[in-house]
């Protein structure tokens, strides 16, 4: 296996008045809040490349405006150009275009899409998200060491619910859980260590943002 690092973030703050669950609807774009999260998880990855001597070689994004938005700042901090990748879309849902979803569920019309939770039955199933989020990992981790040699990085800005189950599917943990208990705030940085003789990568999170979170909307699975 390659040595290398591949860094997963969440994007910003949404635009998102309505509380709608939205999924892959286009239109979406970071709020001022979140414009700010953006410009500030930029400055870590340049503070960290100035100390480390090491910066990053890759950058991609998930093709939705927010994450776009997001990966943007860290392209023109680190001097890279932005790619895109659909393997780090969001997760397909149902229940995309509704707000107040928790509301929504004692409608009987949606009952057939909670029989399996484990799937989970209203979206795509979870193993299908880390299938391709692994796929992408690894060619940007294989180009990455191509272009940097060993210990290169890669950067990766998705969504919550496709890191979430990759860093579960990383630790060898159970892939269904409680969408409230995601340890994957706004532009958090969910880190995959690709080292030697190690069969799966050792993980690290962080959150560069911490202090502006108290002050940010976010709904589970956006």
């Amino acid at each position: 296996m390659p040595v290398a690092t591949v860094h997963l973030v969440r994007h910003g703050e949404v635009h998102n008045p309505d509380r709608v669950l939205y999924g892959r609807i286009p239109g979406y774009g970071l709020s001022e809040l979140g414009q700010r999260m953006a410009s500030d998880v930029a400055d870590w990855f340049a503070q960290q490349a100035q100390r480390t001597g090491r910066a990053p070689t890759l950058l991609v994004s998930s093709p939705l405006q927010r994450a776009r938005e997001t990966a943007a700042p860290i392209g023109a901090a680190l001097g890279l150009e932005v790619g895109t990748d659909d393997r780090v879309l969001e997760a397909t849902n149902r229940f995309e275009g509704l707000s107040g979803v928790a509301g929504q569920l004692r409608n009987p019309r949606y009952w057939p899409l909670l029989l399996n939770p484990f799937r989970p039955s209203w979206g795509e199933p979870y193993r299908a998200q880390v299938a391709r989020m692994a796929e992408a990992i690894q060619d940007l981790r294989d180009r990455a060491v191509a272009q940097g040699g060993a210990g290169a990085e890669a950067i990766i800005v998705s969504h919550q619910l496709p890191i979430w189950v990759t860093r579960l599917s990383a630790e060898g943990r159970p892939l269904w859980h409680d969408p409230r208990q995601r340890e994957c705030t706004l532009t958090s940085i969910t880190s995959l260590h690709f080292d030697a003789g190690r069969a799966l990568p050792r993980v690290e999170y962080r959150e560069p943002n911490a202090a502006l979170l108290s002050q940010a909307s976010s709904l589970p699975g956006a």
